[in-house]
This record gives C-alpha cells, structure tokens and sequence, in this order.
C-alpha cells in the first residue's frame, strides 16, 4: 500500500510539475532555499551519470535494482522476517523506483522539480520518488544499525 502511494503521489505530483512550470524560470517557494525548478533528468537519482553514455546508465540502474532485490532475497531465504521499519524501508524504495522506471518509460528520461539551495550550495533538482528512495535507504541503515546494536548488547549481557 504504501509503495502504491509513493507511485500515485509522484506521479501526480510529475504532472503537475510539467503542466505548470517551463524549463525557463523556477517558482520561488521560499527565497534563497528552495524552488519548483522544472529539470528533465536523463541520468539516475540527482542527476548522477546525466552525462555519462547510455550503457552507463543501464549498468548503474541494473547495480541498484540488483542489490535491492538481493537485499530482500537475502531476507526471505536467510528466513528472517522483516521488520516493520524494514517492510516500510522496502516499499518506500520500490515505490520510488516505480515511480521513476514510469518516468523512464514515458519520457526517455526522469521529471525533476524539487530544488533545494543554500548561498552558493545547490542540490541537485529531485522529485518525491527520488525523496522516498532516500528516505527508504536511511530507514534501512538505522535499522540495520539499531539490530546490530540489539545484537551486540544480547551478547554483552552476562549469563545467569
């Protein structure tokens, strides 16, 4: 359900995007730190590899893709459940990379339209899948973390 929301928003939120702002200009939202900037992305997430061959591109996204559903094979014949921030982690990720593959299929490329900036630091332009792969990442790092953490102190802990 919720990798189903993730695609619905971002694509709503793409349409909306190309229906209402030009490649020219940017919508300030709040001056000096963030804009609705319209950027077709032909690379990968933040514009990684937008100048790199075709064939880069494949490989790069096939990398991503495969070390996601290893991660998540690993957990199902490892016979592991998942857990809850895990289940989101997942569908977060995959919603994300839905959300972008459509992107891929309909346009050649990906609609970007979020642009954060701070003085003379600028992130690269993204869109809420992108935010939600991201998201989905760092749930599944301080997940990881905290069961390795649960682990350590399960071993630290003196026998009665």
């Amino acid at each position: 359900m919720i990798g189903a929301g993730v695609v619905v928003l971002d694509q709503i939120s793409k349409s909306i995007a190309l229906s209402h702002l030009s490649r020219v200009y940017s919508l300030k939202v709040i001056d000096g730190f963030f804009s609705l900037t319209l950027v077709l992305n032909t690379g990968v997430a933040f514009g990684l590899f937008s100048q790199s061959p075709a064939v880069w591109k494949v490989i790069a996204l096939l990398l991503l893709s495969g070390i996601t559903v290893m991660a998540i094979l690993g957990y199902y014949f490892l016979g592991k459940e998942l857990s809850r921030p895990m289940s989101i982690a997942f569908c977060l990720i995959v919603g994300g990379a839905l959300g972008n593959m459509i992107d891929r299929f309909r346009f050649s490329k990906v609609i970007d339209f979020l642009d954060f900036y701070w003085k003379s630091y600028h992130w690269p332009a993204f869109n809420l899948a992108d935010a939600a792969i991201t998201i989905g990442v760092l749930v599944l790092l301080f997940d990881a973390l905290r069961e390795n953490r649960k682990t350590d102190l399960r071993r630290e802990k003196p026998e009665a």
